[in-house]
């Protein structure tokens, strides 16, 4: 099973290291990290870089394609080689996923008409522009397309992904070997929980 995740500009590394975590750990599966050009991408706080280690073109049909989000997805709507690959993929792939903003990505790539979609809460009805039907949920599947919302739900859709790809108790398994047992100390993780007044500043910080 072949799982390429590409990298651009700005991207957020959680949504690509967390879904790469868990699929990097399941049996039979190679997870490669794509961009135009093999090399360093630097992530969105301008402080972390991912290494690229095929082009596009060295992988242009992959079983499974996750595009992650990130402030970079504004200027990558624009990327023709990017929205390119992922269309092409996309006619071969067992699985077209996104987390955050990168479903913007899927759905500029002609993915999403007609689909349900999820992606951050903060961009969540901005999906409609893309002729997706916009779903306030942690992870979306519509036929082989998977969308997570915001950042840290990459998890949550690589497991499911994960469960639907081999099964659950392998999916199960790999979330015990990281100990994914989230326990937050806060109850502000979406804005329905969140303290009022909150989700300003929660967007000032992404912005």
């Amino acid at each position: 099973m072949n799982i390429a995740i590409p990298l651009y500009p700005r991207f957020t590394a959680l949504d690509a290291v967390g879904p790469y975590t868990v699929l990097a750990f399941a049996p039979g599966c190679t997870v490669t990290f794509v961009a135009a050009e093999p090399g360093p991408v630097l992530d969105d706080r301008g402080s972390l870089s991912l290494a690229a280690t095929a082009s596009y073109e060295d992988l242009p049909a992959p079983d499974v394609v996750v595009v992650p989000g990130g402030p970079g997805t504004i200027e990558a709507l624009s990327d023709a080689e990017l929205l390119g690959w992922i269309a092409r993929a996309h006619e071969r792939t067992r699985w077209t996923t996104s987390v955050c903003s990168g479903s913007f990505l899927l759905g500029a790539a002609g993915l999403l008409k007609g689909r349900r979609a999820t992606t951050h809460w903060g961009w969540l009805a901005q999906l409609a522009g893309f002729g997706a039907e916009p779903v306030s949920e942690r992870v979306v599947v519509d036929g082989k397309v998977v969308t997570a919302a915001g950042v840290s739900s990459g998890i949550d859709m690589a497991l499911t992904l994960l469960a639907a790809m081999r099964d659950e108790e392998t999916a199960q398994a790999v979330q015990l070997a990281i100990e994914y047992d989230p326990r937050p100390p806060f109850d502000a993780g979406s804005p329905k929980t969140a303290p009022a007044g909150l989700t300003d500043r929660a967007m000032a910080l992404i912005d």
